[in-house]
């Protein structure tokens, strides 16, 4: 990861990196990145809760799923790695928005911005949801409707707080949080392999569909599962030595994620049997059950879990703030998400909780015909709009032939890189499904009319100040 693939940085890179290098207000609570807390950031972020349903969802397809993870991890690292050199160039804090926007202009840098912001709140309000279901495992919050949703608003409350207070206890928090979560999960990921048996496997392809069918199959479900790998790109402005950090939090925390996602998966197939797995809905529990006995798995793997979605929670109200404060500081969102505190956005960080919360009311109020799943379907197409631009961006740099970009020696090998994150990304778009991205597309030109304003703001006050 020391080879960036980029050249020596120019006299504007040289002064991006002494603005990011500028140290935060309040710096008692403001606390810059180093390498270990962005690859927490990373890890944290793509694994949720959802690895622990996983093998469960993908066991019908039988042991090919473990190709669609090999697969999917390959792509998921050639976007890390393209995400490093975009950064390694332009280390500034919003990621994805800021490439679009310098390669592209300010309309897709928005619709960048616009499309990620989508994605992170309405990601937390599921996150909450869905960790609610965790908690009740502990503590009974489920048996009235109103429990349950304030429990809820607590869970998306706490790593909010925790981003108000600055951004050394946000790393802080997801230090802990990625542990925490970690250790019961390495636990099954290696405990696994001393209680495996091979007659647990079952088929290796259990469908009817073929080779290429059961592997895509697969492959649909397990693609959102590596959502989160632009986060230390996201937050580079908040990262030590950016240039050199972001790029190696990326990938380690991707392959770190892998690593956890593989091994995890592979143990819950060698311990709990085949036909048991396919109708499983708590497959890590049964997995602790198989290899310890008793039934104490099911409490175990239930605090692992809220753990791990708190940790995401933490590390994704952060992300939600960071792409807005960047557009702001350009003019293309409301000045006062640009406003920053103790190191965090903290006007983002506000309307990121409050629009979540709302939508965590509703989820509880609106009964079976909300429109709360639909949302959360639609985020996993808005996620990969960003992706797309970033990876069109790092095309057009090569391809344009800017040497202060990029090096021409590696020119072949960077572009080899954008083109699978680019087909990586596609995949993930197709991933999502028809009604997905048909209505992902409408919440994309929702934002529309918010650009149009923003940009005539932008140009009138342009006319008034001196030239």
């Amino acid at each position: 990861m020391h080879d960036t693939g980029t050249a020596p940085p120019s006299a504007p890179a040289r002064k991006q990196d002494a603005e990011t290098a500028a140290p935060h207000d309040d710096g008692k609570h403001a606390r810059r990145f180093g390498l270990p807390i962005a690859t927490c950031l990373v890890m944290g972020n793509i694994i949720g809760g959802g690895i622990f349903l996983l093998p469960a969802s993908v066991a019908p397809f039988g042991t090919i799923s473990l190709v669609a993870f090999a697969v999917l991890t390959a792509g998921a690292i050639a976007l890390a790695l393209v995400f490093g050199r975009l950064a390694a160039r332009d280390p500034r804090t919003g990621g994805p928005y800021v490439y679009a926007r310098e390669a592209f202009g300010d309309f897709a840098g928005f619709l960048a911005a616009w499309s990620y912001w989508i994605t992170t709140w309405v990601s937390n309000a599921a996150l909450a949801v869905a960790a609610v279901g965790y908690l009740d495992v502990l503590m009974p919050v489920t048996d009235h409707q109103w429990t349950a949703c304030l429990a809820a608003l607590g869970l998306q409350l706490l790593p909010a707080l925790a981003n108000l207070a600055g951004t050394r206890y946000v790393g802080a928090v997801q230090l802990v949080a990625t542990v925490l979560k970690f250790l019961p999960l390495l636990l099954v990921a290696f405990g696994g392999l001393f209680f495996f048996d091979p007659a647990n496997l079952g088929p290796f392809r259990a469908s009817d569909d073929g080779a290429l069918g059961a592997v895509s199959a697969s492959a649909a479900i397990l693609l959102f599962s590596y959502l989160g790998v632009e986060s230390a790109a996201v937050s580079a402005g908040e990262v030590r030595d950016p240039r050199r950090n972001v790029g190696r939090a990326t990938v380690l925390g991707t392959l770190g994620a892998a690593l956890v996602y593989l091994l995890g998966t592979l143990a819950v197939f060698g311990t709990v049997a085949h036909d048991k797995l396919v109708g499983s809905t708590a497959p890590f529990t049964d997995a602790v059950n198989a290899m310890f006995g008793g039934s104490w798995g099911g409490t175990a793997v239930a605090v692992a879990a809220l753990v791990s979605m708190v940790g995401a929670l933490n590390g994704w109200t952060l992300l939600s703030a960071q792409t807005p404060y960047a557009a702001a500081k350009d003019g293309l969102f409301p000045s006062a998400f640009a406003t920053k505190r103790r190191g965090v956005p903290t006007v983002g960080v506000l309307v990121t909780v409050v629009l979540a919360s709302l939508l965590t009311v509703y989820n509880y109020t609106a009964g079976p015909a909300g429109v709360f799943e639909v949302l959360v379907l639609v985020t996993t197409f808005t996620a990969t709009v960003p992706y797309l631009l970033a990876t069109a961006a790092q095309l057009y740099f090569l391809a344009s032939g800017q040497r202060e970009r990029v090096r021409r020696g590696r020119l072949v090998r960077d572009a080899v890189l954008a083109a699978a994150a680019f087909g990586f990304s596609m995949w993930l778009v197709a991933g999502a499904g028809y009604a997905a991205v048909y209505q992902g597309v409408l919440f994309l030109f929702a934002g529309v009319p918010v650009y149009a304003w923003m940009a005539a703001r932008k140009k009138r006050a342009a006319h008034r100040s001196p030239s």
